[in-house]
């Protein structure tokens, strides 16, 4: 009997926009709460994405959704998926 092949799963992360100066990319900032190694106490770690905005509708504060996929350049393997919440509502 054949087994069906299992797609890939895709990774997905919610962020902040840190900069949009760049045609076509943006700069998201993720943040994660980790533990400390050997206190335990929780502990912020940012972490920046290169992320492919094709239409450049993304400003600077902005909450977006960026998936990963196939390397576009040298930095950027992710791309938007959608504007969570605007730099204006927040």
């Amino acid at each position: 009997m054949i087994e069906p092949v299992a797609k890939p799963v895709v990774r997905t992360e919610v962020g902040r926009v840190k900069r949009a100066k760049m045609q076509k990319t943006i700069v998201v900032e993720i943040a994660r709460r980790v533990p400390h190694p050997k206190y335990g106490k929780r502990m912020k770690l940012l972490s920046s994405r290169f992320a492919h905005d094709e239409t450049n509708e993304c400003k600077e504060g902005d909450i977006v959704e960026i998936k990963e996929c196939r390397p576009i350049s040298r930095h950027k393997s992710w791309t938007l998926v959608k504007i969570v919440k605007t730099a204006s509502a927040t």
